[in-house]
């Protein structure tokens, strides 16, 4: 049931994974985490968060699970130089190959909004979670995102985002839905929160428009859009837009994302 994954692995989209970590991606699940605990991070990446939770569950075992070979080389790679005991899995999160009730906690970050079934999703994350343990997701909500100065261009980058993510079978509002999701895969006991992430400083928007400028050209998402039939110059005036929002001393960009604390 692997549907496409929408930014693809270009190094401006691991640029921005890399920059993730549990204290900016994960601070809701933190307080929950204990020395010991058996956790499971789905969809991994670059293992940033992965290898900052590993950490507060040692000598717990953490798993890194990626739906693809390649996939999970990128987060493999990144545990080189890392003192952290990880296991590597592949797999599939709509049918994990992994035994019920095995996990304390199943964390998953910006997932849900990629795959093609994310109830499925929860059940199995459910279904290897341990009774009484945790299931936790956090996902954007692009429609949630608010920028200044309002662009025209970027608005163009956001029907466009919109779109081709949803040609993949995604749902990148998948924010606003968690909260359905997780009781329509039988969860009842389930503490919804909010948080951003809040790019203002001449530092932070040379990262996150210049990340984007490159993002639009050259990624996945990039190659998606040309063979939709994006003209060119269209994908040239979003990059541009980006660098103009970066240099803009009064640019400012708050990235809304939904997150939710189940209990198995």
């Amino acid at each position: 049931m692997n549907n496409v994954y929408t930014h693809g692995h270009h190094e401006s989209v691991l640029r921005s994974h890399r920059w993730r970590t549990a204290e900016n991606s994960a601070g809701y699940l933190l307080p929950h985490l204990r020395p010991g605990m058996a956790l499971l991070d789905v969809g991994a990446g670059p293992g940033t968060i992965t290898a900052d939770l590993a950490r507060l569950v040692e000598p717990g075992r953490t798993t890194a699970l990626e739906a693809n070979a390649p996939a999970l080389d990128i987060t493999r790679k990144a545990f080189e130089n890392v003192d952290v005991d990880v296991e590597f899995v592949v797999g599939d999160v709509h049918a994990l190959e992994l035994p019920d009730d095995t996990y304390d906690v199943v964390h998953a970050h910006q997932v849900l909004q990629h795959v093609a079934d994310p109830v499925q999703a929860l059940r199995e994350m459910r279904r290897v979670c341990k009774p009484g343990g945790i299931v936790a997701v956090r996902d954007s909500d692009y429609h949630g995102f608010v920028w200044y100065p309002a662009l025209p261009e970027l608005d163009e980058w956001m029907d466009l985002y919109q779109r081709m993510a949803r040609a993949n079978k995604g749902e990148p509002d998948a924010g606003r839905h968690l909260l359905a999701w997780a009781h329509a895969a039988g969860f009842e006991q389930v503490e919804a929160t909010t948080s951003t992430w809040t790019f203002t400083t001449p530092e932070d928007r040379a990262f996150w428009g210049g990340m984007w400028a490159d993002r639009i050209l050259k990624s996945a998402l990039a190659d998606q859009a040309r063979a939709a039939g994006v003209p060119e110059e269209t994908l040239v005036a979003i990059s541009q837009a980006w660098q103009t929002w970066t240099a803009d001393a009064d640019g400012w960009i708050s990235i809304l994302h939904s997150e939710l604390l189940c209990r198995a």
